[in-house]
């Protein structure tokens, strides 16, 4: 009877966490959608980032982009999947190009070299 009970309570568990992965998802998929609105539509793509979970890479219609990160590579597709976006297997071809970049992004990720201009503007 001891492993019936043991069985019960791992059932229980895992019941939560899917329980869980699932709220989180529908999170996401909200953000997404959110996201989306905002911007005529969107796209992504999910990144694995290891023990941290995954990157959810938005563009939209306009050219805006961003990203959200989610606990799992499995919640990421979940959420992307609910809110109905279209998910590209990597990020460069049409889907990359789609990407608009402002004078921010780019005095950003020029500030970051060595003697690249300052950030202030």
């Amino acid at each position: 009877m001891a492993e019936t009970a043991a069985e019960t309570a791992e059932t229980q568990v895992d019941g939560r966490r899917a329980a869980r992965a699932e709220r989180r998802a529908a999170r996401l998929a909200k953000q997404i959608g959110a996201f989306a609105k905002a911007h005529g539509g969107a796209e992504g793509q999910v990144a694995y980032l290891g023990q941290m979970g995954a990157r959810i890479v938005l563009v939209g219609e306009d050219g805006g982009w961003g990203d959200l990160v989610a606990p799992s590579y499995e919640i990421a597709e979940s959420a992307a999947q609910k809110s109905g976006i279209t998910l590209h297997d990597s990020f460069d071809g049409e889907f990359a190009a789609k990407v608009h970049t402002g004078p921010y992004e780019w005095t950003r990720m020029a500030g970051i070299q060595v003697g690249g201009p300052s950030n202030k503007a």
